[in-house]
């Protein structure tokens, strides 16, 4: 079943070196696509789960949307994220076989199989925002929900199509994800006003995700899925630590209730160019600080730890190295992107 459903809509290989899916051909041991909307569409699937898609996406909801449905938005994030990581390196199953299944995508291969993380995601993403935006803002909730449904069964497809799950990894994903969300969804108020209120937040939250992170590196070897939780930790961490100085300082206040619902504004030239500067002003700011701190955090964790820095990859192997480096780096970055990319919105009248 994994053989022909993993890679069966991508392409299987067949006995005499070619095969051929729904979507492509095996030649030669080499996959080449047959279908090229199926293609294009289903790495469009597989990206809505990778780092591009998250420091573009979440950026643009908390600079030109909503920071209140963003920052709780996250807070889901990280835990889907996080327990779905820690859970693979716990279960240990690897990913579908290659052959007979072909990997359209390798960059993960290193990774557990089970649960899809990317189905996680596309399952908790989609639908906590249908959930936090019903009743807050106004717009055909049944188009809500059909363009959340769409999302999940895009990636959750797309892992198929790539070779990189069998469809108990996906099944099991989506259902852990509705799990979270059934669990954590009560909470998130309880959570969000604490790291808003609380004198001591910061402290706390700092603590807790590294604590977090540390204990995800202890369950097994070395795999991209380390750097990623570290990453996703720090980008949690380093929003809720935002959340709390913008609290303080009264930037970026959440819309008093009795202006609530919402409604979507008025598509004008002036607004899509604000938008426009105000993303490309913000990512500009975020990739600037990601370069800096990759290039301090690295090299100084090695010296602190007294780790050859000759080998940037294999220094990065070592807990003592990637923990640091992904949890400083995107930590400040997701700071950023909360405090000083509003600020400076502010200060330049793009608010």
């Amino acid at each position: 079943v994994v053989g022909v459903v993993g890679g069966g809509v991508g392409g299987v290989v067949g006995g005499g070196g070619g095969g051929g899916g729904v979507g492509g051909v095996v030649v030669g041991g080499v996959f080449i696509v047959r279908n090229k909307l199926l293609y294009y569409l289903f790495s469009f699937g597989t990206e809505l789960g990778n780092e591009l898609f998250y420091i573009t996406f979440f950026p643009f909801w908390l600079w030109n949307i909503d920071p209140y449905v963003g920052r709780r938005l996250i807070v889901i994030w990280v835990w889907v994220m996080y327990l779905g990581q820690c859970t693979k390196d716990i279960i240990r199953l690897p990913r579908p076989s290659s052959p007979p299944v072909v990997k359209v995508e390798v960059f993960y291969d290193s990774e557990y199989g089970m649960p899809s993380t990317h189905a996680m995601s596309g399952t908790a993403i989609p639908f906590a925002l249908f959930f936090l935006t019903v009743g807050r803002w106004e717009y055909p909730y049944a188009f809500g929900l059909l363009l959340a449904s769409c999302w999940c069964i895009l990636v959750c497809l797309s892992r198929l199509y790539m070779g990189m799950h069998s469809i108990l990894d996906v099944i099991v994903g989506i259902l852990y994800s509705v799990l979270i969300l059934i669990v954590f969804r009560p909470t998130l108020d309880l959570i969000d006003n604490f790291n808003l209120t609380y004198q001591y937040a910061p402290l706390f939250i700092i603590s807790l995700h590294l604590a977090m992170g540390i204990f995800s590196f202890t369950l097994d070897t070395w795999s991209t899925s380390r750097g990623d939780t570290a990453q996703i930790l720090g980008t949690g961490a380093g929003i809720a630590c935002a959340s709390h100085v913008n609290h303080l300082l009264g930037i970026l206040p959440d819309t008093p209730l009795h202006a609530l619902p919402l409604s979507p504004p008025a598509i004008t030239l002036t607004l899509a160019a604000k938008v426009f500067m105000r993303f490309g002003l913000g990512v500009a700011v975020l990739l600037v600080t990601r370069a800096v701190l990759k290039a301090v955090t690295i090299p100084l964790a090695c010296k602190i730890f007294r780790i050859s820095c000759t080998d940037t990859r294999q220094a990065r192997k070592r807990m003592e190295v990637e923990l640091p480096y992904r949890y400083i780096t995107y930590g400040t970055v997701g700071f950023n992107a909360l405090f000083l990319v509003p600020f400076l919105f502010k200060y330049l009248n793009l608010s």
